[in-house]
């Protein structure tokens, strides 16, 4: 039987987030949904499967709130579900940053549509930064973007501070997995004084469904925070697993050699 996996977020104000969390909690429950929701008071980000019926009764649940009436969210199909438990979390940021300049409520860069993203990218005035964390970068990227080698989203500003300036560095092109930490990236690369910043709307997964791997830029395989692991072009399966002790993606054939170097640093949970 096939499963529904679906990925949404919404930055929004959330005055009641725990009430929100009882209502998403019990709601996935009675449809049979596995996951992670996160609610904050500044909005929602989940990723959940299950059967395709439930899926689309909780999505209409949500959008039946005014707050995430046009709330957006991102669908594929897999045969054996890909989460073990459901997880509806309180969290203080849907995505963690630390700085509250970085409001996407309040501003937030250009949205790039997918099928306008290679001529954005291949414009030599643009500098493409991935801002994803190494262990994703490391799988796959587009071509020629920066990697700001951070071990965690939290070291943005910190990798923005030491190597990017808005005089010499007018133009940004930014992207992640499914869109949610260029909004936060993006926001806060405009309250640092850069002129003109630019995000690829949907993230890398949007990218893989919609643009044809003939015409497509990007090498390797995209990161996703499920057993999935890693996802290729049509948004299927990749090749990679996960390692149990450390939580990076590791090549299938590769495991054994990964584990003797294995240094037990968690990849994280959630985009």
């Amino acid at each position: 039987m096939s499963v529904t996996v679906t990925a949404f977020y919404k930055f929004v104000a959330i005055s009641d987030p725990a009430a929100l969390r009882d209502q998403l909690l019990d709601v996935a429950r009675a449809e049979g949904i596995k996951g992670t929701i996160l609610v904050a008071p500044e909005g929602i980000n989940g990723t959940v499967a299950g059967p395709d019926g439930g899926i689309r009764r909780l999505l209409a649940h949500m959008r039946g709130d005014p707050r995430f009436a046009d709330l957006v969210s991102k669908e594929s199909y897999v045969d054996e579900p890909p989460f073990g438990r459901l997880k509806v979390r309180l969290k203080r940021e849907i995505v963690t940053l630390r700085r509250p300049e970085a409001d996407p409520t309040k501003q937030v860069g250009t949205y790039v549509k997918p099928q306008d993203w290679n001529a954005l990218i291949a414009d030599p005035d643009v500098l493409v930064l991935d801002t994803r964390n190494a262990y994703e970068v490391a799988i796959g990227t587009f071509k020629d973007a920066v990697d700001p080698e951070t071990r965690t989203f939290g070291e943005f500003p910190d990798f923005v501070a030491a190597n990017l300036d808005p005089e010499k560095h007018p133009r940004i092109a930014m992207f992640c997995t499914g869109g949610i930490r260029c909004e936060k990236a993006s926001a806060y690369l405009l309250s640092q004084g850069f002129p003109e910043v630019y995000h690829l709307e949907g993230g890398i997964l949007k990218y893989l469904e919609t643009v044809p791997p003939e015409e497509s830029l990007w090498q390797g395989e995209c990161f996703v925070f499920d057993e999935r692991v890693a996802l290729e072009h049509g948004v299927t399966p990749g090749s990679h697993v996960m390692c149990r002790a450390c939580g990076a993606p590791v090549a299938e054939g590769d495991e054994v050699r990964h584990r003797a170097g294995c240094r037990r640093t968690a990849a994280g949970a959630s985009e």
